[in-house]
């Protein structure tokens, strides 16, 4: 489903964040990418959404390679693609139906998809009965759910979510690992970016080590590991 094939990111003053990158995830899978800040992770998540391009090397979804679309490309791409990161991102003067609304109505759906969709995303991360509820109205945990609903409206095949429970608590943090457990279940490949090293060791699920813009390790089923 997604190949990294030799790839490297390296920004001006020679800064390199990814080098020599050689991946594959497959459909349905759950990786955890693991390592220190600065490892490599959210530089990877970047290019896969095709919010930079790497310096070298081929990044394909499919068999498409995602570094030669073109801009006008990019959008219709991107709704492939649901991402989730620390902090929730949404807008403080609409209710958490309206949030997840907005991101259909930015992309042209019509209003009638748009009222079946909504309420549908909402029941699966749980908050039904919250669509009204502005943020602040809100807990943490909710206002994740929430961004999570966001980034299912466009039905995506890969969710991405870079460090999602890093502003939760230990209970809010459990619902939000559980949900995209659910959200994998359903089809979804997710790929988990996370310093947790409780998470990680709870799910026995695959788990990519990263080290100074390098995979240092890749586990079938593994551990974190510093």
């Amino acid at each position: 489903m997604i190949r990294f094939k030799n790839v490297s990111k390296i920004y001006p003053r020679n800064s390199i964040a990814l080098q020599d990158i050689d991946l594959e995830i497959q459909q349905k899978e759950f990786v955890s990418l693991v390592g220190q800040s600065g490892a490599g992770k959210s530089t990877l998540i970047r290019l896969l959404i095709r919010e930079e391009a790497p310096t070298k090397g081929s990044i394909f979804y499919g068999d498409t390679d995602i570094a030669k679309i073109s801009h006008k490309e990019i959008p219709f791409y991107r709704r492939k693609m649901g991402t989730v990161f620390q902090d929730f991102y949404l807008l403080p003067d609409k209710n958490a139906y309206e949030n997840v609304a907005f991101a259909m109505e930015m992309s042209g759906y019509p209003t009638k998809q748009i009222r079946e969709d909504v309420p549908r995303v909402l029941k699966i991360v749980g908050l039904s009965d919250k669509a009204e509820q502005f943020p602040d109205q809100l807990s943490g945990g909710e206002k994740q759910r929430v961004a999570i609903a966001r980034s299912l409206i466009h039905r995506p095949d890969i969710l991405m979510a870079d460090e999602p429970t890093g502003n939760l608590d230990p209970i809010n943090t459990w619902d939000i690992v559980k949900l995209l457990l659910k959200i994998n279940e359903l089809g979804t490949t997710v790929i988990l970016a996370t310093h947790d090293k409780d998470i990680v060791n709870s799910l026995k699920r695959r788990v990519i080590h990263m080290k100074g813009g390098r995979i240092i390790k890749d586990e079938e089923v593994g551990n974190y590991m510093l």
